[in-house]
């Protein structure tokens, strides 16, 4: 316990349990909620438009989602695994989503969430997943880190050059700047800057950045307009659930994805935070985030994970609070009561998100692949196994979806998942070789 404690010092300025003054916590949990937000407002977006629902009801959607990942994250620091983990909005349950909003409707959603969500709880509370985690070593799970941030290197890099909102182009100049400039303050701001600004970089980056994009012409407030001042977040906004079998299994694919992303995760702020990691952590999360998804159907928003752009932050600030990730907890549920403040924060033009992420998600694989450095001898057999994880990993994801749409559902939801694949493969080749 010493050693793990001197560990643990050396490796954060500030401890998991460490109680942090609320001027300074509600600024490094405001600093979770920017890491989170864009990405998590991103999913209702992306579902709602590709199914058609209208712009109330994508306004009523993000809502939602803002709710059900305060709570989802209060439920992960508490009940779960007690880690400094933010819950939001997972990418893997996009297809399902629009797949099952678009043909079923999204009362359909809604039961299939429910029912995924206990499934998950109970693989979790019962031990299941624990049960697996000696296939955890530490070459599958450096090589699940580092796919992790690897997985997310276009995103940043779309985001940048501003490609989601601008394919043309046209504004590649523009968003060069700001993206630049809230990266090279961010990169500033974590190397240079001392004191309490030393910890605040994506929030100094992001209000740099946002304040430069709107003289460039790259700020968009219509969203803002279309939203309330104040409002309630109801329960089952779509309706009375349906609980449709095929909807139920479609998730499911979704789910699985999830819990290995997790588990890797859980083992990523494990490494950041020089912590133990052990069955009962996992257990307890997965079962928190299975109850979560539940919680979400619910109220109508979409499934929850855990996110590793939030890992990167607490790599990068060095501040490992459970307790500031629990105020950025209810800032989330907070601005589900006010969505015009929220259509503020998700109006922020996409290259102040990729000047963000450009060295977060880097921060991610960095530690993956220092936990493989100092953990794992390399020699020819383990090797060759990150050398095929690696490539699997990065090279499923590459499949266009018309090819794709030839597998089984379960196979396709995998293969999108390049940290998914990379994680199955070195288990399966650490196990055989």
């Amino acid at each position: 316990m010493e050693a793990l404690e001197f560990e643990r010092k050396k490796v954060l300025k500030i401890g998991i349990e460490d109680k942090v003054e609320p001027s300074k916590a509600l600024v490094f949990g405001l600093q979770h909620v920017l890491a989170m937000f864009g990405a998590t407002v991103t999913v209702p977006l992306v579902v709602g438009g590709a199914i058609g629902l209208s712009g109330d009801l994508v306004a009523l959607m993000i809502q939602a989602v803002l709710l059900a990942m305060g709570i989802a994250t209060l439920l992960q620091t508490t009940i779960g695994s007690r880690y400094p983990i933010v819950q939001g909005s997972s990418f893997a349950f996009i297809p399902g989503l629009i797949a099952i909003g678009s043909s079923i409707g999204m009362a359909a959603v809604q039961g299939a969430l429910i029912v995924g969500g206990l499934i998950e709880a109970a693989i979790g509370w019962l031990g299941i997943i624990g049960k697996v985690r000696k296939l955890f070593t530490p070459l599958v799970t450096g090589v699940t880190i580092m796919l992790i941030g690897f997985s997310l290197a276009d995103v940043a890099v779309k985001n940048f050059l501003n490609f989601y909102a601008d394919p043309s182009g046209s504004t590649i100049v523009s968003s060069v700047i700001v993206a630049g400039v809230t990266f090279l303050t961010t990169v500033f701001v974590a190397l240079k800057a001392k004191g309490s600004l030393k910890a605040m970089p994506v929030v100094i980056g992001a209000l740099v950045g946002y304040l430069v994009s709107i003289p460039l012409g790259l700020a968009n407030f219509d969203l803002v307009k279309n939203l309330p001042a104040f409002s309630l977040p109801k329960l089952l906004p779509w309706g009375e659930p349906i609980f449709d079998t095929t909807a139920i299994v479609i998730l499911l694919f979704a789910f699985m994805v999830s819990i290995i992303e997790s588990v890797g995760d859980y083992h990523a702020i494990a490494t950041v935070t020089g912590s133990e990691i052990t069955e009962k952590h996992i257990a307890r999360g997965i079962g928190s985030e299975g109850l979560a998804c539940s919680i979400a159907g619910l109220l109508g928003a979409c499934g929850t994970t855990s996110y590793s752009e939030n890992i990167g932050v607490v790599a990068l600030t060095k501040v490992g609070s459970r307790h500031v990730v629990q105020v950025g907890a209810v800032i989330l549920i907070l601005l589900s009561l006010v969505p015009k403040f929220a259509g503020v924060l998700a109006s922020m033009p996409a290259p102040v998100l990729g000047g963000l992420t450009l060295a977060l998600y880097g921060m991610i694989s960095v530690t993956g692949l220092r936990l493989i450095t100092e953990k794992v001898e390399l020699n020819d057999r383990n090797t060759l196994i990150l050398a095929a994880a690696l490539i699997a990993g990065l090279g499923a994801p590459q499949l266009p979806a018309e090819f794709l749409a030839h597998f089984p559902e379960i196979v396709s939801s995998i293969l999108e998942s390049g940290m998914a694949v990379g994680a199955l493969t070195a288990i399966i080749l650490d196990r055989l070789l």
